[in-house]
């Protein structure tokens, strides 16, 4: 009897090992898909390819290109060559102003290296749940190859740790879409009063 217990002692025993080291590989999957590095980029261009944004948030619309220098106190002097004058932000809606490098540096910082952490694939009829029927901001961007993209902001995530956002949705939704997990600075980053994205020290004018 001892002879024939042996050979299902050592198959138990391989068959717990491997087990053991199924479970461990199954757990370093999991890491890798939770770790920063398995998430994406929300778009494939740098933060100094834009040149013209339009904020859109329930409060207000705002919008902005990047014009040289010597253009900043006026939108009629004649356009200079792109390599005489560095470029600057100015405001063109609701004023015409130079606007507030920092508040505009960094939601296009956020734009430019955010990071989908999660997607999630959602019926287009379940949109609203999401925020999407009326949207934390809407950020139309152009780049400078003219090329145009779009971010939209909804709800906050049920624990308030990320915004679920769309990336070039399609006018028209229908079918499947994609949701994406980004981060909650975004938030901080749209909803700004109108103050902080003039520059203070520009004189503006209200356009009419």
């Amino acid at each position: 009897m001892k002879i024939q217990r042996t050979p299902i002692i050592l198959l138990a025993i391989a068959a717990l090992l491997g087990g053991i080291v199924y479970l461990n590989q199954a757990q370093d999957a999991a890491k890798l898909e939770r770790s920063p590095d398995a998430s994406q980029k929300l778009f494939p261009f740098q933060e100094s390819d834009i040149r013209a944004f339009t904020l859109k948030t329930p409060q207000q619309t705002l919008s902005f290109t990047k014009v040289p220098a010597t253009r900043s106190s006026t939108s009629k002097s004649p356009s200079p060559s792109p390599t005489s004058s560095p470029l600057v932000w100015r405001m063109t809606a609701p004023k015409a102003t130079l606007a507030n490098d920092g508040s505009v540096a960094f939601l296009l910082n956020l734009i430019a290296t955010g990071r989908s952490e999660k997607t999630l694939t959602v019926p287009a009829s379940q949109l609203a749940e999401f925020g999407f029927n009326q949207p934390l901001a809407t950020i139309d961007i152009t780049l400078q190859d003219q090329k145009p993209h779009r971010l939209v902001l909804g709800n906050p995530d049920f624990n308030r740790s990320y915004l679920y956002a769309q990336v070039d949705p399609p006018a028209q939704a229908s079918g499947n879409q994609t949701v994406h997990l980004v981060s909650l600075d975004f938030e901080n980053a749209v909803s700004r009063p109108l103050a902080e994205w003039e520059n203070s020290s520009s004189p503006s004018t209200q356009l009419k």
